[in-house]
């Protein structure tokens, strides 16, 4: 199977993912089942609603991007849209790491975060690989 395809497919559940935290943080924010996934208080959620708004917004922009990778692969410009995808995914990856190491508390945050893009960067380096 071209890797290619599987990191296509791991950069859009990554994708998927990020547009399911942009939910959380931007349209639902202060819900008692967000404050429960974030462990903040109904007086906190008030306080970092904008914080939270602005955080999302940036991971709905990184969903966007690896689905523009996507579709750049799927319709043919392979090198450009595996360099789009290993760029966004790797940003993601990195958040996802940044986010465990400063709060070890966050660990499966980080997993969930973190999962697919690494699946998307590992196969998307070895699927650039095989393409020079």
């Amino acid at each position: 199977m071209d890797l290619a395809v599987i990191a296509c497919i791991a950069a859009a559940l990554a994708a998927a993912v990020h547009g399911y935290i942009f939910v959380l943080e931007t349209l639902r924010w202060e819900e008692p089942g967000t404050r429960r996934v974030f462990g903040t208080t109904p007086e906190q959620a008030a306080l970092s609603k904008q914080l939270a708004a602005n955080q999302g917004v940036y991971n709905l922009l990184l969903g966007i991007a690896a689905v523009a990778s996507v579709i750049l692969i799927v319709t043919g410009l392979r090198g450009p849209g595996i360099a789009l995808l290993l760029t966004i995914t790797g940003i993601m990856l990195a958040a996802a790491l940044y986010l465990v190491v400063s709060d070890r508390s966050k660990g499966r945050a980080a997993v969930v975060q973190g999962f697919f893009p690494l699946v998307a960067v590992v196969t998307g380096l070895v699927a650039l690989g095989q393409s020079v």
